[in-house]
């Protein structure tokens, strides 16, 4: 795979979204929140990133190529040196699993509206609209 390959993978994932952040990084989202990071950068020591299970990140870390992703390691997000450190196969798997995982933690209202297709609703806490005082 490459990065095209696994942009256009990940944004085949219902509700899956982009966006570049910090200059050098194209973040996958869901509801808003990351689950991949695809580095822009040439020089980078890693060209993704992404969340996975306590138990796989063990595993990965492990695996020459793969190591703790930088800043969110203690989160379970392994990095990647080169896109072909794993079989593509394996790789749209754990991409697969770090979208549920993100998904899957979303607060209800926010998954609710991504089935409907509609913009989840504000909470009944926000604070309600008041009138400008005549004066």
């Amino acid at each position: 795979m490459d990065i095209e390959s696994v942009r256009k993978f990940c944004l085949s994932l219902p509700h899956g979204t982009e966006g570049v952040q910090w200059e050098n990084d194209l973040l996958m989202r869901i509801g808003n929140k990351m689950f991949c990071v695809l580095s822009l950068e040439p020089s980078s020591d890693h060209c993704m990133s992404f969340k996975c299970t306590p138990e796989k990140f063990a595993e990965l870390v492990e695996q020459e190529g793969i190591m703790p992703a930088p800043y969110v390691a203690r989160y379970h997000w392994v990095a990647l040196s080169r896109f072909d450190v794993l079989p593509e196969r394996e790789l749209k798997s754990l991409l697969t699993t770090a979208y549920e995982l993100v998904r899957d933690k979303l607060p209800k209202k926010v998954r609710d509206g991504l089935t409907s297709g509609a913009p989840a609703k504000k909470s009944a806490t926000a604070r309600p609209l008041r009138p400008k005082k005549r004066g």
